[in-house]
């Protein structure tokens, strides 16, 4: 099987994460890769150098909050909440990916 080059994920990370705690409540940063992992049918992966300064990011942009747990291995970890900016955000990141496929399909037809 080919490596899946995950370019456009940089780009998009940002709605993948809001998207998934806001379908599955409160994750910490393992368990948010895992989930958009396997909602991607494995074709997605989330890289930790990545995930954490955006989880940083949108935790300082107010898109988020974080407080710390137990994980399910009985492990400390920081899990995340998406806020009401955040499902604000979502909104908009939802319509420019529209946007954009939109685009993207309108090329790739008539060109």
């Amino acid at each position: 099987m080919p490596k899946h080059r995950n370019d456009i994920l940089q780009g998009t990370l940002a709605l993948l994460v809001l998207q998934t705690l806001d379908a599955r409540g409160a994750l910490h940063g393992y368990a948010i890769t895992a989930a958009i992992h396997q909602a991607s049918n494995e074709l997605l992966r989330v890289e930790e150098g990545s995930l954490y300064p955006a989880l940083h990011r949108m935790e300082q942009a107010g898109w988020l909050r974080a407080k710390w747990g137990i994980t399910e291995k009985n492990r400390r970890a920081r899990f995340y909440d998406i806020t009401r900016p955040g499902r604000a955000q979502l909104a908009r990141e939802r319509d420019t990916w529209n946007q954009l496929t939109q685009g993207v399909q309108q090329v790739l037809q008539y060109v």
